[in-house]
């Protein structure tokens, strides 16, 4: 091929060069069209691109939880910090040089079986199927300790490694799982994986003081005997669990981090032995990309306390968990893209090790379906999707390095503040920390309550009639500390209720005029009811008030609701509420907004949607 042939073949010369401003152009349009923002802002001024940076750009842009502001639009004019080399300080784009290509992350399957004969034939399918680590609960929440060796008895340890999570029992359990490696004539060298120890994260779930000493001193014997082998988990999803942000799972991990390296080297280990001790484990979400740039910010930070401590060429070890927080009782199976979401998130974000739960973990215990799907989770993004196959495959994104850096910030930030209050025990134990999870829990609240944050199958597109899965129940965990919350707890709890009632409460829809009138809104009452358990039924296209009276009267119904267009609303909505009320409705709503003479309440896009089921639940005398 001649040169003069190889310049004609520039990547995108025939297009021009889009310029920020056209991009600002076109989303200026789209926001005249839809009113959000002024003519007069829009148009006519000298300074179009400063008014659109400010006011357009604010209604346009999101922030997160932790007040990052997400803009529609990064180009590399969003500078963020220089993400350095993979595998290199400050391990932004990796703790590898290679990444993940030639192996893959760690695919952990977590097991809190209570039967060893359960647990063993499950460890084994799962080795058999793709899992290359097991992470067992043992002690009261699990597996009894002195079952291990049965359970263990056909695993090659040495080629798939055991993380425990024995709570309080640590110390007992460590000792029964080196045991194994002993009798299996493993050499020490060998022995990897880690012995869960993590008496921070046990006094924030149960809120009080647990064996610190025992675990350092644990940490200490092993790095002396087992050099591949971890004893320390500074473990996040505690405050994941109590409803924290990013930020503050960044924060406060790095306090436990901190707190136990002080410890170990106190107790005579180097800063790098005592680095090599310590995993840490954060929550995978479906936000992809917060996600991807909680990793990787994850990884920054660790490396600055590492840096100032004198021994910067240590990376985080990480462990991705996919969120107990956003999974479902309801409609479980969307869970399925839950999870393969946020390991998508914590695989290209550069974890070492990944745990899908299973889609039904809120239920209860797994069954062999369920397991399987997390397994082929796993299989689908690294085998099919080759995930794995290009080293940080974020990295050089305008968004996702501007995303890390502001996430980084935000993270060290409130690790500042808890070093501020005394430490991590001091912040524990003050409530400073409760406090602050508890706001942030708030506004997610408000933000689920209103359906700004959708959760399909529950708040959004319910089933009524769906036939959920029966699970035997899973052990409970420790307790006592901060809460445990899930996204959808509000909603199901009102489905729960209606459940549990003779006949299902209804709500009928009074929808006026043709299908064609009241499709939109009949659609939007329906969903937001049933979101509560509620039945809607309808009569379908009408044209007097006397038939949409006769058809509430036959269903049976307390409650209706008004669904039309606002023209319909203007000409027929007072008649329509005077039959119903004849025909004996102790209460009449309308989707949409406005003032209508008759009418008890609204229902539209942004109203509180957990209170208007509430309130209807206990009109219909159920109650919420």
């Amino acid at each position: 091929m001649s040169k003069a042939h190889e310049q004609e073949l520039v990547l995108a010369a025939q297009f021009p060069t889009p310029q920020r401003e056209q991009w600002q152009e076109l989303i200026a349009g789209v926001l005249r069209k839809s009113g959000r923002v002024s003519e007069e802002l829009l148009a006519g001024s000298s300074n179009r691109t400063a008014d659109f940076d400010g006011d357009a750009a604010e209604k346009i842009a999101t922030k997160t939880y932790d007040d990052i502001l997400v803009q529609p639009l990064y180009t590399r004019t969003d500078a963020a910090p220089a993400a350095g080399m993979p595998g290199l300080p400050p391990f932004v784009r990796g703790s590898r040089p290679e990444g993940v290509v030639a192996t893959g992350w760690d695919v952990r399957q977590r097991h809190a079986f209570t039967d060893p004969a359960s647990a063993r034939k499950a460890v084994l399918t799962d080795l058999e199927h793709g899992v290359t680590s097991l992470w067992l609960v043992v002690g009261d929440a699990g597996l009894p300790i002195a079952a291990l060796p049965d359970v263990l008895d056909e695993v090659y340890l040495d080629l798939a490694p055991v993380v425990l999570d024995a709570g309080a029992d640590f110390l007992a359990a460590a000792d029964a799982l080196l045991e194994v490696h002993s009798d299996k004539a493993i050499p020490a060298s060998e022995v990897r994986g880690n012995l869960g120890a993590d008496p921070l994260g046990l006094r924030a779930r149960t809120g009080s003081a647990q064996d610190f000493d025992g675990a350092i001193q644990l940490a200490v014997r092993v790095s002396g005997d087992f050099p591949e082998l971890r004893t320390l988990v500074a473990d996040a999803l505690p405050y994941h669990q109590a409803g924290g942000s990013d930020a503050q799972e960044l924060g406060l991990s790095i306090a436990t981090g901190v707190a136990y390296l002080r410890a170990l080297t106190d107790a005579g280990l180097t800063v790098e032995q005592a680095a090599n001790q310590l995993e840490f484990r954060y929550s995978a979400t479906a936000d992809q990309f917060s996600t991807i740039a909680k990793f990787r910010a994850a990884r920054r930070l660790w490396a600055r306390v590492l840096e100032v401590s004198g021994a910067p060429s240590v990376p985080q070890r990480q462990h991705a968990v996919t969120s107990p927080v956003m999974m479902t009782r309801r409609d479980p199976w969307v869970n399925m893209l839950r999870t393969t979401l946020a390991c998508f998130g914590a695989g290209v974000g550069g974890a070492d090790a990944v745990t899908v739960l299973p889609f039904d973990a809120a239920i209860g215990l797994p069954d062999d379906f369920a397991r399987r799907i997390a397994r082929n989770t796993h299989a689908v993004l690294l085998e099919e999707s080759k995930v794995a196959g290009v080293i940080d495959p974020a990295g050089g994104s305008y968004y996702v390095e501007r995303l890390t850096d502001d996430l980084a910030n935000a993270g060290w930030a409130f690790f500042q503040a808890i070093e501020a209050a005394g430490g991590l025990v001091a912040a524990l134990d003050s409530g400073l920390v409760e406090q602050r999870l508890a706001e942030t829990w708030a506004k997610r609240s408000r933000n689920l309550a209103r359906r700004k944050d959708p959760l399909t199958g529950v708040s959004e597109f319910p089933d009524l009639a769906e036939k959920l899965p029966v699970r035997e129940p899973a052990p409970a965990g420790p307790s006592g500390g901060l809460p445990q919350v899930r996204l959808a707890e509000a909603y199901e709890e009102l489905r729960d209720l209606s459940d549990a009632q003779p006949q299902r409460p209804k709500v009928f829809l009074a929808t006026l005029g043709p299908v064609a009138a009241h499709t939109a809104r009949g659609t939007f009452a329906a969903n937001l009811f049933q979101a509560g358990g509620i039945e809607t039924p309808h009569p379908g296209a009408t044209t007097t008030a006397a038939e949409v009276a006769d058809a509430f009267a036959a269903s049976g119904a307390q409650v209706a609701c008004l669904c039309g267009t606002d023209k319909l609303y203007e000409e027929r909505a007072a008649d329509v509420v005077q039959a119903l009320r004849a025909a004996g409705a102790v209460k009449i709503l309308l989707a949409g907004k406005g003032d209508y003479d008759g009418v008890d309440g609204y229902v539209h896009i942004g109203c509180d949607v957990l209170a208007v089921l509430r309130d209807t639940l206990r009109t219909l005398g159920v109650g919420a």
